[in-house]
């Protein structure tokens, strides 16, 4: 009996090792829930661009690379749609949410559900206004109005010697998205220092291609004057660059253009001389997005805000870049 004894003890105590080293060599890593696969839920804006692609993209890619099981939605643009797949992530009980908001307001209601349900929510590219810091962990992205700004200071240099009026017409984003508001505000700034630099068309052509061609073309109709395109992003630029071409000009040069994105489009019209100059906004977030969801699920603290390293290119180093470019 008493070898027996001996003999369950030993069977037991091998067992609870095995189980120890089991539980040490998996789940271990940070954002595991329980040794179970870590759930986002992620609220796309849409597709409205070339830079939103390949947003989805890496989003898609990192994910999975890092053993998240992601659950994604397309908003198309629309903001009743992201709020609806916040709360069926809510509903779904998600570890993680986060989304790139449509608009910068009317967040506050549906963050404060997915907080009551001690889910943590992360901003990606673009911010929220609402004054509730506490509604998310972090926000992941561009500094929009230093966009914004770099753009300026090239109109500045690219015109600091010119004597009379420079007429710029403007291609907004999303009417009330972030990089909307933010790039008008950094470029307003810096141009506001010289009187002759005039803003004297303005209009949204919503991120997308066709609606920067539709505005651009309305622009050459009621300007008589048009010295300089101020693109919102690279899409828009493009669609504008077909509009200028059918009106008889040569974008470059009749109409110089300055872009915010750098997607591959845009850098290969930047690289034949279409557009003159590109600011950076990097689209691929998804590996820093990944981690950040690790280690929110696990409860550990993260920066407020994290923003991505980006430059700009005139023609030279676009036609560098080019054959590298990822996106």
């Amino acid at each position: 009996m008493n070898v027996l004894k001996k003999r369950w003890a030993a069977a037991a105590a091998a067992a609870a090792g095995l189980v120890l080293l089991t539980a040490c060599g998996s789940g271990g890593s940070s954002g595991s829930s329980a040794g179970g696969t870590v759930t986002l839920g992620f609220a796309q804006v849409g597709a409205e661009s070339g830079w939103r692609t390949a947003n989805t993209k890496s989003i898609q890619e990192s994910a999975k690379s890092a053993g998240i099981e992601l659950k994604f939605s397309d908003a198309q643009q629309k903001q009743e749609n992201q709020i609806s797949a916040i709360r069926s992530y809510i509903q779904q009980k998600v570890k993680v949410i986060a989304f790139s908001p449509v608009v910068e307001s009317g967040w506050d209601t549906v963050l404060k559900e997915a907080k009551t349900a001690n889910i943590p929510v992360i901003l990606t590219d673009r911010a929220i206004d609402s004054p509730d810091k506490s509604l998310y962990k972090t926000f992941l992205g561009s500094d929009f109005v230093a966009e914004g700004k770099k753009a300026g200071e090239w109109l500045t240099k690219e015109y600091g010697s010119a004597t009379g009026q420079v007429n710029i017409v403007e291609l907004q984003g999303t009417t009330g998205s972030a990089p909307a508001n933010d790039r008008k505000k950094g470029f307003a700034d810096v141009i506001a220092a010289d009187p002759k630099y005039k803003i004297v068309a303005s209009q949204t052509g919503e991120f997308t291609r066709a609606k920067g061609k539709e505005v651009m073309e309305a622009f050459l109709k009621s300007q008589p004057k048009i010295d300089v395109l101020y693109a919102h992003n690279d899409d828009m630029a493009l669609g504008a660059i077909e509009a200028i071409e059918a009106a008889g000009k040569v974008p470059g040069k009749d109409i110089k253009i300055v872009s915010v994105d750098a997607v591959k489009d845009g850098m290969q019209a930047l690289a034949d001389g279409k557009i003159n100059h590109i600011v950076e906004c990097n689209p691929l977030l998804g590996p820093q997005l990944m981690d950040l969801v690790k280690k929110v699920a696990a409860g550990e603290q993260v920066p407020a805000r994290i923003e991505t390293q980006e430059t700009e290119f005139d023609q030279a180093a676009a036609k560098t870049a080019l054959p590298q470019r990822q996106y």
